[in-house]
């Protein structure tokens, strides 16, 4: 009788699995945060923009809930319609970064040799300065605006993306079935896109979810150093910088965007410490 072979786990198999209260509280988290941001603009009740120089800087009360700003905004208004904009930032940075990253970690390990060396040259090097530091840089040179902001948090995602897949890459390529699709002479582009991605699909995943909270953060700092999107866009970043000068008498203007950005960066965290655990097979029962 032929012996059954069993398998490698999949990342969602088992009969059963304890109960992932992290992953269930990012996922409504962000669901939140999404429903907000898609509907933002029928959700605020005042227009973003619109100025009362005569309620400048009012506490919140229930005309204004949190309060307005240093020329009469409210800002429950530009916190739910800026849901958009720093979403939109994070999320298109962390696609960006994700697409580079693993393209470069992919061919770095498996092409191995001259080609990665160098990848993997320019990667060490780009690690050696401080993610928020090159993304300030790249920022600077870009010029502020939602652009410069992607451009700047992408760049520093990259390197630590391609650094992390090419040394997935490296164990998978000396896996049995990688040497026996090389033996069959396999293609090499068939290879990477058969069989070493989809067995490298679960370390993105994982990364990526929890790179979007950092691109949060990246995001409101350089909106912050008024390097991202540009007044009177109501993004989170520039809100806290234009907030800033205004602490003492009107605090309400730095807590309220300080609450939403803590809130969405803890709901990736979440989902991603979540999904780690859900995708780890030493999980499975």
């Amino acid at each position: 009788m032929a012996e059954a072979h069993a398998g490698p786990a999949m990342p969602f198999s088992g009969a059963r699995r304890r109960f992932n209260l992290p992953l269930w509280i990012g996922i409504f988290l962000l669901g939140v945060y999404v429903f907000v941001a898609v509907f933002g603009p029928l959700l605020a009740p005042y227009d973003p923009n619109a100025q009362d120089l005569i309620g400048v800087l009012e506490a919140p009360s229930v005309a204004h809930p949190m309060g307005t700003d240093q020329i009469g905004r409210d800002i429950l208004a530009r916190l739910v319609v800026g849901t958009r904009f720093t979403m939109s930032a994070a999320l298109l940075a962390v696609a960006i970064s994700s697409a580079i990253g693993v393209t470069l970690g992919l061919v770095a390990g498996y092409a191995g040799g001259p080609v990665d060396a160098a990848i993997t040259g320019l990667v060490d090097l780009l690690l050696t300065i401080p993610s928020l530091i090159l993304a300030i840089a790249v920022a600077s040179v870009i010029g502020a605006g939602m652009t410069g902001l992607v451009v700047a948090t992408t760049a520093s995602f990259v390197p630590r993306l391609a650094r992390l897949i090419r040394g997935r890459v490296l164990e998978i390529r000396e896996e049995d079935f990688i040497q026996a699709a090389i033996a069959s002479g396999t293609r090499r582009a068939k290879i990477l896109r058969r069989h070493i991605l989809p067995n490298a699909m679960t370390i993105v995943i994982i990364e990526t979810s929890l790179l979007a909270g950092q691109a949060v953060l990246v995001g409101a700092a350089l909106g912050f150093l008024g390097l991202g999107v540009q007044p009177p866009a109501p993004e989170w970043g520039t809100m806290l910088g234009a907030g800033r000068e205004f602490i003492e008498v009107a605090p309400h203007l730095v807590v309220a965007p300080g609450i939403a950005i803590s809130l969405l960066v803890f709901a990736f965290n979440l989902f991603g410490d979540g999904l780690r655990d859900h995708l780890d097979p030493r999980q499975n029962i």
